[in-house]
């Protein structure tokens, strides 16, 4: 049943929001690849809207079909008379393996990290416990993700994106990579991707830095 309601917060840099309806107990998530635009453009606050709205894996109400009050019926998705703004949207979304991933420098990357680790563990070079310790930092990392996607979907307290950065530059970019890609979440935004290539490469350096001059005397 369509519902009728207004957009009482909206991030335009992270592109979704929330709509506040009289026939909803509480506040609807809203994300801009479900927004149909028209003549009042794109969504923000204090708009008023129609909407469907649904209930997902025991999660918070989101709508669906959104478009502006007095606007006529738009094609459903898929159709190719979409509005620019929809057809926008999943096309600047990364897919794994795409050059907007970054999968084809991160990949080769992870592999290159873990042979140098496993090779200075066989040298002993580095202590035994090193490469579990990474892959833990890893798995933390990529529960980082999670919960601060989880947090922007029920409108709850997010992590910084300076702390996720940190996550990355201690060692966990791999776990941050995947986490982009999986849960599709910090992997459209431009500012946040060049950030997280740098963290990836401070990190890198650094770890060849420090075992360039700790490294044991031949």
């Amino acid at each position: 049943m369509r519902k009728e309601g207004t957009i009482v917060r909206w991030d335009d840099a992270k592109g979704f929001g929330f709509i506040r309806s009289g026939g909803s107990a509480q506040d609807v998530f809203v994300h801009a690849r479900d927004f149909r635009s028209g003549a009042d453009g794109s969504p923000r606050k204090g708009m008023r809207v129609h909407f469907d709205e649904i209930h997902v894996g025991g999660k918070g109400p989101r709508a669906m079909a959104v478009q502006p009050v007095g606007m006529q019926a738009t094609p459903a998705r898929g159709d190719p008379a979409r509005t620019p703004l929809q057809a926008r949207k999943p096309a600047a979304r990364s897919r794994s393996g795409s050059p907007a991933s970054g999968a084809r420098w991160v990949l080769p990357l992870m592999a290159a990290y873990a042979l140098a680790l496993a090779w200075l563990v066989w040298q002993r070079q580095v202590p035994w416990w090193v490469p579990g310790a990474s892959c833990l930092l890893n798995l933390l990392t990529f529960f980082a993700y999670w919960q601060d996607k989880y947090a922007a979907q029920q409108g709850r307290w997010r992590i910084r994106e300076d702390t996720l950065h940190l996550w990355s530059l201690a060692g966990g970019w791999g776990g941050a990579w995947f986490a982009q890609q999986v849960l599709r979440h910090k992997s459209v935004k431009g500012s946040f991707r060049a950030t997280y290539a740098a963290t990836v490469l401070l990190h890198c350096a650094g770890v060849a830095a420090a075992w360039w001059f700790w490294r044991p005397a031949r």
